[in-house]
């Protein structure tokens, strides 16, 4: 479980506005950080057009490798810290075109300006 894999992730039970279900979700935290069998994630959704509107929404198209099977939309708004028993199995890499992507929009959720 490594740093920009997708994973397949049981996020239920959720509460409010959370996403559920089990879906797609990407690795975030960095491998060498953190003792205890956690990851934080951020999950996809499918993509919708008006979450092109939003700039803490990613979209990402099924490609070699990444393991989506259609057009979703990485929501990067809904970051959790989960346990490793919630990843079901490895789907796939995020391509690197889109890491710098992942941290700018990271860095604009967190800054603290």
């Amino acid at each position: 479980m490594k740093q920009y894999e997708i994973w397949l992730v049981n996020l239920d039970p959720m509460i409010g506005a959370e996403i559920k279900k089990t879906r797609p979700c990407l690795i975030l935290n960095n491998d060498d950080i953190g003792l205890l069998p956690l990851k934080i994630v951020a999950p996809f959704t499918d993509h919708k057009p008006h979450y092109d509107k939003n700039p803490w929404m990613l979209t990402v198209t099924p490609g070699a490798g990444n393991g989506l099977e259609k057009k979703s939309v990485l929501d990067l708004f809904q970051l959790r810290s989960l346990s490793e028993e919630r990843l079901i199995r490895k789907l796939g890499d995020l391509d690197e075109r889109f890491t710098s992507q992942v941290s700018g929009i990271l860095a604009m959720i967190f800054d603290a300006g």
